[in-house]
């Protein structure tokens, strides 16, 4: 029996999906176990294995600020940066390595890891991808469903804000974020359709798990999924910023939206459609994409789309104690994202890709 176990609070929760590689080389290296292996055992649930042994991921603790994750994340990283600095190694935040070749990397040994890779086959080996993931506690299951349906209109919003995958195996890629394209390659995942309740959400996940379609919730790789282990909406649209300062600005804007959103009684049924367009205008052209009122048709930039965004959130944010991390947001429309930031110094530098890696983490804690 699926049960929701509910937050009193609006509490967040951060997943980084950090790519370990070479100092020197830049060269994804396949070493999580030995990372993991000296990890300290106050940091075990926070420093953890991901799908590839050139990944890790890095938890945060439950927070009820941003100003708390913004301890916790420095606190895990700081802990990482020195276990990998033994390696000659460090880690770079961004959601797909830009010249990397897909096929040569090694699975976690972990038994659903490998019953994925072997279920996926080629779509798994060129799944090199990272993403940034943030939970917002909620108080019951049919908010949380609520929550889910209605911020589908906003994710192609937070991808734009997020984009930092502009290049796959030495290629550019044209988009802003390809990172979204190998994700939609997976199934059960995506942009998520309309749920109807959560009485209709528990007889969905009921019905796939007759089908052994899916074991857990977790199975549902969904851009916004319930969590309801943890009482939490997850947001996993994001790419993953280059930035620290960034996350923390999309964790404010998230966390303000999620607490907006969930005092409007009436939620909205918008046309999935619409939802995926709009998705992928911000997977192709990032900031500079359009965005299509899903309601009216009205369709604007995704810049303007974005400063409706933070108005409309401004006030939660005041009372969330977030104000001065959603300031980052305009930081973001002024200066570009992660995607933005490769793409500049690619051109800068010639196309000398690793050259543009060590700069961007030097860059990470700017």
């Amino acid at each position: 029996m699926l049960q929701f176990n509910p937050s009193l609070e609006p509490t967040i929760g951060v997943e980084l999906e950090l790519q370990i590689i070479d100092r020197q080389s830049s060269d994804l290296l396949n070493i999580a176990p030995q990372v993991l292996g000296r990890v300290e055992k106050g940091f075990s649930k926070r420093i953890k294995e991901e799908f590839l042994e050139s990944m890790i991921e890095l938890n945060t603790d439950i927070c009820r600020t941003v100003s708390e994750v913004e301890a916790d994340l420095k606190t895990s990283l700081k802990h990482l940066e020195d276990i990998l600095s033994s390696f000659n190694a460090t880690f770079l935040s961004a959601s797909v390595h830009p010249f990397a070749k897909g096929g040569g990397w090694f699975v976690t040994d972990n038994p659903r890891y490998r019953q994925i890779m072997d279920d996926l086959q080629i779509v798994g080996r060129r799944f090199i991808a990272q993403g940034l993931h943030i939970h917002i506690g909620v108080d019951s299951p049919e908010r949380a469903i609520n929550v889910n349906n209605t911020i589908r209109i906003y994710l192609p919003l937070l991808l734009a804000l997020s984009t930092s995958s502009p290049f796959y195996e030495g290629e550019s890629t044209g988009l802003y974020s390809y990172r979204t394209k190998l994700f939609e390659a997976l199934p059960r995942a995506g942009m998520p359709d309309y749920l109807d309740g959560w009485d209709g959400f528990k007889q969905l996940v009921t019905l796939m798990q007759k089908a052994r379609y899916i074991e857990t919730v977790k199975d549902l790789w969904w851009d916004v999924r319930p969590h309801p282990e943890f009482g939490t909406v997850e947001i996993r649209i994001c790419d993953m910023p280059c930035r620290l300062c960034d996350i923390l600005s999309l964790t404010a804007l998230v966390q303000a939206l999620v607490v907006s959103i969930g005092t409007v009684s009436h939620h909205p049924v918008t046309h999935i459609e619409i939802l995926r367009m709009n998705k992928w205008q911000a997977a192709r052209y990032g900031l500079e994409g359009l965005f299509a009122n899903p309601l009216t048709g009205r369709l604007y930039s995704i810049r303007e789309a974005i400063s409706d965004l933070v108005k409309l959130v401004e006030k939660d944010a005041e009372a969330l104690d977030s104000t001065h991390y959603l300031i980052g947001i305009e930081r973001i429309l002024r200066e570009g994202t992660g995607a933005h930031r490769q793409l500049n110094l690619y051109k800068e530098t010639g196309g000398d890709f690793r050259t543009m890696i060590k700069i961007l983490t030097e860059e990470f804690y700017c």
